[in-house]
């Protein structure tokens, strides 16, 4: 395999050893049998997300993950192409992120791959709309791997953007579903990140919340800065003195891993549903301690079963780290399948394939990619931590424990409305 990094990507974003990649397949792992459409057309694609401060930690393993994935997706493929993945760090800054987007249109890439921060999606959503304005003919897409504030598929639509993870509506209206019928529940505390996400969180916790289960009385609420915290031990003295039995956070990276970590120390007892227990440094926090009292909604979980235990085994076996963000593959799936579709790797060529496709995804069932908003329709699992076993054994971090699943929402549970009018080129 061939690594890369561009010298103006180095000069712009002080892009860490092994930060810039380019993934392209080994002569000795070949095309899979069959002419393709595509045969051995090069497809960039620039990756712009954290791989400095708190959240490096979850950057990095995207960024390997990304380099895994791309490794598979080249052998075969139904479109023939080779996927360049191009990493740069945007220090999770919107600013960074508008630098590092000129940088790669500069490079000639035309499609863009973010997910760490909703605010940084919605800078490049406003950049990317304007550039593909002013520069008819060089359009670049933007796939969304995380970024889950439910305004970048309503009021702030794009045909240039497509999401692969469950926006937090999504994920808000399955949590809530889950805690309606949990009659230990009646008081509930919202702790969430002070930016686009996290108060969409705490909006739609309260809203959904109110509508199945108006007996649960919201004793507290706070918002905190964005990967700034380092001690969160006054929040949970907060949360103990308000009685809550159950937390509700959209935290991430170090400030859900130091959340339940400061939860732990101080002995609080109550659940805690999340949305990314699975993420890089959480399990390790938890430890033993949070089994049978934290919960994940996501779309995907530890213990999906067949091709993707596999996967997970040979991640860790050649980085001593957990594969946990399956929109990587959904992106390379819809991506290549369009392409194939389209005979064509011209962005609005492949936006148009994608719109309204459907497939059985390897990362768990059958997804579309919904037309009116580009929002991907997926099952989602709401799963616990405990201890891993025979039936559930993949254990995060080597921790000895796992996310077991306990109810599973298939799309039509899971979904919720669109308010966007999307705008289409020529339109």
């Amino acid at each position: 395999m061939k690594f890369t990094s561009t010298p103006l990507a180095r000069r712009l974003f002080e892009v860490t050893v092994g930060a810039a990649i380019v993934v392209t397949a080994t002569a000795a792992m070949g095309q899979a049998k069959g002419a393709k459409p595509l045969d051995g057309q090069v497809v960039k694609m620039a990756w712009i997300d954290p791989l400095s401060g708190l959240m490096a930690p979850v950057g990095n393993n995207q960024l390997k993950s990304w380099q895994f994935f791309a490794e598979k997706f080249n052998a075969t493929n139904p479109a023939g192409v080779k996927f360049e993945v191009i990493g740069m760090d945007n220090k999770l800054s919107p600013t960074e992120s508008l630098n590092a987007l000129k940088a790669a249109t500069d490079q000639g890439v035309r499609y863009i791959i973010q997910g760490n921060g909703s605010s940084v999606a919605l800078a490049l959503v406003d950049a990317i709309n304007k550039y593909n304005e002013r520069n008819p003919g060089k359009e670049v897409i933007f796939l969304n791997e995380a970024a889950v504030d439910p305004d970048l598929t309503n009021s702030k639509c794009s045909f240039w953007h497509f999401r692969f993870d469950a926006d937090t509506t999504m994920k808000m209206e399955a949590m809530t579903t889950f805690m309606k019928d949990q009659k230990d529940i009646k008081k509930v505390y919202l702790l969430n990140q002070n930016y686009s996400h996290g108060q969409q969180v705490a909006k739609y916790g309260k809203e959904y919340l109110k509508r199945k289960r108006p007996d649960i009385e919201i004793v507290g609420e706070d918002l905190h800065p964005l990967a700034q915290v380092r001690d969160f031990a006054p929040y949970i003295a907060k949360i103990k003195a308000s009685g809550a039995d159950s937390v509700i956070t959209g935290n991430w990276g170090s400030d859900l891993a130091l959340l339940v970590k400061a939860a732990n120390e101080a002995g609080y007892n109550g659940k805690f549903f999340t949305y990314y227990t699975g993420v890089t440094g959480t399990p390790t926090a938890l430890g033993s301690t949070g089994a049978g009292k934290v919960y994940q909604i996501a779309y995907s979980h530890y213990n999906m079963g067949g091709q993707n235990d596999a996967w997970a085994k040979e991640f860790k076996q050649k980085y001593n780290d957990d594969f946990y963000t399956g929109s990587i593959v959904r992106i390379l799936e819809l991506m290549s399948q369009a392409m194939a579709q389209a005979k064509s790797t011209d962005p609005i060529k492949v936006a148009n394939a994608m719109e309204g496709m459907k497939l059985k995804s390897a990362f768990g069932g059958e997804v579309e990619m919904r037309k009116s908003d580009h929002q991907l329709q997926q099952s989602l699992y709401m799963t616990v931590w405990q201890k891993a076993d025979a039936k559930f054994p993949y254990s995060p971090e080597n921790t000895g424990m796992t996310l077991a699943p306990v109810a599973e929402y298939p799309n039509y549970v899971s979904s919720t409305p669109t308010s966007c009018q999307m705008k289409r080129p020529g339109a």
